[in-house]
């Protein structure tokens, strides 16, 4: 996976046409977002199926879709201000 990886650390596997999601399939993405983690990085699906999603969802594994907002980051052109009189602590 180091060698696949981009300065970003990030593989884009494109699903898009991977056909009737399976357990297989999930064991693949499962094994392909452990060996990025183990090599600094992160795997990222581009256009998953609805299927692939909910069982993806229902097993658990949380993989990255491109185009997601990651959990815990704001939305692009997001901007958190605080406003003047608000209680900082």
């Amino acid at each position: 996976m180091r060698g696949l990886a981009p300065s970003s650390g990030v593989v884009v596997c494109d699903v898009a046409r991977l056909g009737a999601p399976g357990l297989a399939h999930i064991d693949l993405l499962a094994r392909l977002e452990l060996a990025a983690r183990r090599g600094g990085g992160r795997i990222r699906l581009r256009e998953p199926a609805p299927a692939l999603r909910a069982l993806l969802g229902l097993v658990g594994l949380r993989i990255q879709v491109e185009g997601e907002v990651e959990e815990g980051e704001p939305a692009g052109g997001v901007e958190e201000a605080v406003e003047t009189g608000d209680a900082a602590s």
